[in-house]
C-alpha cells in the first residue's frame, strides 16, 4: 500500500521574494504522527510543500493532506488531482472542521476534530474496503501513542526539527481562537502521560526543543512533572504559555531550570475592553509587567503576541502598543491583524452583524483586513498593522529594547533575536535556498544556552557566541 501525506505551503509563504525562516522552522509533526500508526510494511511519503518542491507525478493508494485556512486553495486543487488519478483521498485538520461541507467537495473522506481516535477507525476500515466519508473524533485520549515517525522528517531543512507535542488543545475560550471548533464534542485540553513525553524527549538527538503546544503550562501538575522531569537532561527548549501560567505559582522556575529559555506570551492587547469583549479573561487583571519581569528574571526571553483591530482600537493603538512592548524590553514581537475565522464566535458575531467582508480564504492570514472595524478604515488598520512591525524592529527600538537589560549579555542577546528575526531576511533567504539551516542549529542552541538576562550569564562567552538568529515562534 502507498501512502503519501502532504502539508501544502501556506499562501504567504510562495512568495517569490525572500523566504522567511519562519516557514522552516518546524516540519510537518501532525502528519508524522498519523504516519505513526501505519502498518510497518506500507510504503510512505512526507512531503512539506514550505521547505521542498512537491513530487506530482506519483500513484499512491491514499492521499492525506492537512488543511490550514491559507492553504485551503492549494490543498483543494491537490485533493482534486490525486482524485482525478483514482487515489482515495483524505483531508483534515483546522479549516475542515471548521467548513465540512466545503472540504467535502474535494475528498473522499474528511476528518473533524483531532485524529487519534478516528484514523485507526479510517484505516481499519479502509482495509475492510469500507471506508466512511466522516469521521467525527469523540475520544480524547493521548495514552498508548505510537511513535512518530520522524524518519519521515527531512531535518536538514528545518531550524527547529525537534518540535515536539506532549498536549492537546487549550483549556481557556477565546472567541478568536480555532481551538473550540477543533475540538467540540469531547473534551478540549488533555495530556500525554509524563513519562511518554518524557521518553519522547530523551529519543530526539541535538539540545533544542521547540514545544508547539497551544499552551505547555495549560495543566500545572503535568506541566510541573515534566519540567521536573527534564532537569539534567541539557536541554534548551521554547513554548508557548499564558500571562497567568507566568504569574502563579513556581513554573516559571521549575520550567527555567529544566531549560526554558524563550516563551511566547499572548498579551493581545492592553486595553481590559478588548479582552473582556473575546472573552480571554485569563489576560484580565493581570499584571503584564510583572510576568515579563520574572521571566526576564528567569533568563526567559518573550516573544510577545498582540492583535490589532479589535472594537476599542483606534488609531493610537499601533504606537501604543509598539511603546509598551519596547519600554518591557520585549525581545521579539508578533503582530496579528484580528481574523474572524470561521466555526469561531468572533466570525459568527461579525456575521450576525454583517461586519464580515469577503471569504477570500487566502487572505485570512492575520495580514489583512477581512472585517469591518469599530473604529477604524480597513486601511487605517493595515497600515498600522505594518508600521507596527517596522517600528518595533527599527534599529532605535531594537536599541532601546536591549540597553532595558541588566547585563551585557542580555543587551547582545536582545539584539540578536530582534535583528535576526526582521533584519536579515536576505540572509536567510539564501540559507533555506542552499539548504543550510541546520548549520545554523549549533548557533540557536548555544545563544539561547549560554545567555542569561538575570545577570548569571558569562557575558564574555555570550559576545562571542551571540550571532543574530531567530526567535522561533
Amino acid at each position: 500500500m502507498r501512502i503519501k501525506m502532504i502539508l501544502p505551503a501556506l499562501t504567504e509563504a510562495l512568495s517569490p521574494f525572500w523566504r522567511p525562516i519562519k516557514y522552516s522552522l518546524f516540519p510537518p509533526l501532525g502528519l508524522a504522527t498519523l504516519a505513526g500508526y501505519l502498518p510497518k510494511d506500507w510504503d510512505v511519503a512526507l512531503q512539506d510543500e514550505h521547505v521542498e518542491k512537491l513530487e506530482l507525478d506519483d500513484s499512491p493508494d491514499i492521499v492525506v493532506i492537512q488543511v490550514y485556512i491559507t492553504s485551503a486553495r492549494r490543498a483543494y486543487a491537490l485533493a482534486d488531482q490525486y482524485r482525478r488519478r483514482g487515489a482515495h483521498v483524505c483531508l483534515g485538520g483546522l479549516h475542515v472542521t471548521s467548513l465540512p461541507a466545503e472540504a467535502n467537495q474535494h475528498a473522499d473522506t474528511i476528518f473533524l476534530g483531532p485524529g487519534e481516535d478516528t484514523w485507526p477507525r479510517f484505516l481499519a476500515d479502509f482495509q475492510a474496503g469500507r471506508p466512511g466519508a466522516v469521521y467525527q473524533s469523540q475520544q480524547r485520549t493521548l495514552e498508548h501513542l505510537p511513535r512518530v515517525r520522524r524518519d519521515l522528517i527531512k531535518r536538514h531543512l528545518y531550524l527547529a526539527p525537534n518540535s515536539i507535542v506532549v498536549s492537546r488543545g487549550c483549556p481557556h475560550h477565546c472567541d478568536f481562537c480555532y481551538k473550540d471548533a477543533f475540538f467540540a464534542g469531547g473534551r478540549s485540553f488533555y495530556t500525554q502521560r509524563v513519562d511518554a513525553a518524557l521518553a519522547e524527549i530523551d529519543r530526539l538527538p541535538g539540545r533544542h526543543l521547540y514545544f508547539l503546544d497551544d499552551h505547555l503550562f495549560g495543566d500545572p501538575r503535568f506541566a510541573a512533572a515534566l519540567f521536573e522531569g527534564m532537569r539534567g537532561m541539557g536541554r534548551v527548549w521554547q513554548a508557548a504559555g499564558t500571562v497567568q501560567s507566568v504569574l502563579q505559582g513556581d513554573l516559571v522556575e521549575r520550567a527555567a531550570t529544566s531549560g526554558l529559555r524563550s516563551l511566547f506570551v499572548g498579551f493581545e492587547t492592553l486595553n481590559p475592553a478588548n479582552l473582556a469583549a473575546q472573552h480571554k479573561v485569563q489576560n484580565l487583571n493581570r499584571d503584564y509587567t510583572a510576568a515579563i519581569r520574572r521571566l526576564h528574571d528567569n533568563g526567559v526571553m518573550v516573544n510577545g503576541s498582540f492583535v490589532f483591530g479589535m472594537d476599542e482600537d483606534d488609531e493610537g493603538v499601533f504606537a501604543r502598543t509598539v511603546g509598551w512592548a519596547v519600554a518591557q524590553g520585549v525581545e521579539t514581537a508578533t503582530f496579528h491583524i484580528l481574523t474572524p475565522y470561521p466555526g469561531t464566535a468572533l466570525h459568527a458575531r461579525m456575521a450576525a452583524a454583517r461586519r464580515i467582508l469577503h471569504e477570500d480564504w487566502d487572505r485570512y492570514d492575520t495580514r489583512h483586513v477581512v472585517f469591518q472595524p469599530a473604529k477604524l478604515s480597513p486601511a487605517v488598520l493595515e497600515a498600522g498593522y505594518w508600521r507596527a512591525y517596522r517600528d518595533f524592529y527599527g534599529w532605535a527600538n531594537i536599541a532601546r529594547g536591549a540597553w532595558s537589560k541588566p547585563t551585557l549579555g542580555g543587551r547582545l542577546r536582545h539584539v540578536a533575536y530582534a535583528a535576526g528575526w526582521k533584519k536579515l531576511e536576505p540572509l536567510w533567504d539564501w540559507v533555506i535556498r542552499v539548504q543550510r539551516v541546520a548549520g545554523m542549529r549549533p548557533v540557536l542552541e548555544r545563544v539561547l544556552d549560554v545567555a542569561s538576562l538575570s545577570g548569571k550569564s558569562n557575558d564574555k562567552e555570550v559576545a562571542l557566541t551571540a550571532a543574530p538568529v531567530l526567535p522561533p515562534s
